[in-house]
């Protein structure tokens, strides 16, 4: 849990840092947005090879080699602050959090039977949930105090206590050998049409959040000060989704994820029309939280069920889906905000977020229309009845 909770707060602390790195680092905004949507597209490319490529590799060292690289990774570009330092910084942060997800959930789940795999992926989402309750808002604060440096390093410090607990306690043992290697009902056309879902679903909550520190002082008129709680806000109720989410996934896969991104898409849609209310800005970023929050766990938890191989390449997969949705919502949010200003930015991602709804609820319809034709390429047609032209015998004729 401390580790998933260190790599999603460093994918996600420059979020809560724009304006001070900016600063800091005499960079425009789009710069710092640049090192999310960087570290994503980051993340999709690598994973899926890293994942085939160490499959055969222990996962306990590979933990302690990603947690190892985190920590590194964290501390170096806070004793040459510099732009330059910092984006290879994130690269390498980057592959070692694509490695990460694609075997966390297999090395946690395979410790416990198939039927807890939900509530299992449910209690890793809190780790990282974390990161948006805890992680942001305490970097935005701790930056505004001391410099952006100072949470970074307070990341590393967090990524070295994974690293010495994962030292100790994990065992090694064979990948292939373990519960959580494959999935429990492979199945490929839902977990394409998983694979999808969660890319626009992603998409569309980047574009209207990546910039989301900028858009509130100005759109809905909050003070700086507010920006730090209303970001904190977000996370405590997506650790809420994430705890009520977690406890339906073993029952409901399907409708737990289908409804979060039903709220998701709303809550986006209804802020570009109310974003300048303050009242409403602050309940509509409160669903949202709740409701966006839970879409990875629960894309993962599908994934795992459906995995149409081992699970760690299917998890490689929906890491990548979920990254390749960061980059593009970060880009597509810098590109809305310059186009329509704030309104652009929510406008933008309800409606890649209905998109994203618009898949989930086509897939049951989409997959069964696969599994027919499936079974009909199975099934030869019946063959024609036997007749004594066909066999080559003649029938006795009466009077003979």
């Amino acid at each position: 849990m401390l580790a998933a909770f260190s790599f999603n707060t460093a994918e996600s602390l420059p979020i809560g840092l724009l304006r001070i790195m900016s600063a800091d680092l005499t960079v425009p905004l789009t710069a710092i947005g640049h090192l999310i949507s960087g570290y994503g597209l980051t993340v999709a490319l690598v994973s899926v090879p890293l994942a085939h490529w160490t499959r055969w590799v222990p996962r306990r060292h590979l933990l302690i080699a990603v947690l190892g690289t985190l920590l590194v990774a964290s501390l170096v570009p806070t004793l040459v602050p510099a732009y330059p330092v910092l984006v290879p910084a994130r690269v390498v942060t980057a592959v070692a959090q694509a490695l990460f997800w694609s075997i966390m959930a297999p090395v946690a789940t395979g410790m416990f039977p198939p039927e807890a795999r939900g509530r299992v992926v449910g209690l890793l989402a809190l780790g990282g949930t974390l990161a948006m309750v805890l992680g942001v808002p305490a970097g935005n604060w701790l930056g505004r105090q001391h410099g952006w440096y100072v949470p970074f390093r307070l990341l590393g410090l967090c990524a070295l206590a994974a690293l010495v607990v994962i030292a100790l306690l994990l065992p090694t043992s064979p990948p292939a050998r373990d519960a959580g290697a494959y999935g429990l009902a492979p199945d490929r056309s839902r977990f394409v049409g998983t694979l999808v879902a969660m890319t626009l679903a992603v998409t569309g909550l980047f574009t209207g959040f990546a910039y989301l520190v900028e858009v509130l002082p100005t759109a809905a008129r909050f003070a700086d000060g507010a920006v730090g709680l209303l970001l904190a806000l977000f996370g405590l109720a997506g650790l809420c989704g994430v705890v009520v989410v977690g406890a339906l996934l073993d029952r409901l896969p399907d409708t737990v994820l289908t409804a979060c991104v039903l709220l998701q898409a709303l809550a986006l849609l209804l802020l570009a029309v109310a974003v300048s209310n303050q009242h409403a800005a602050v309940i509509l970023l409160t669903v949202l939280g709740f409701a966006a929050t839970p879409v990875f766990l629960a894309a993962q938890s599908r994934a795992l069920l459906v995995a149409p191989g081992r699970t760690e390449l299917a998890l490689a997969a929906n890491s990548v889906a979920y990254n390749v949705g960061v980059a593009l919502g970060t880009a597509c949010g810098g590109v809305a905000l310059r186009a329509f200003e704030a309104r652009g930015t929510f406008l933008v991602g309800g409606t890649l977020s209905a998109a994203a709804l618009l898949v989930l609820l086509a897939e049951p319809a989409w997959t069964l229309g696969r599994r027919r034709g499936a079974d009909r390429r199975a099934d030869p047609a019946p063959r024609p009845r036997a007749t004594p032209e066909h066999t080559g015998t003649a029938r006795s004729r009466p009077g003979r």
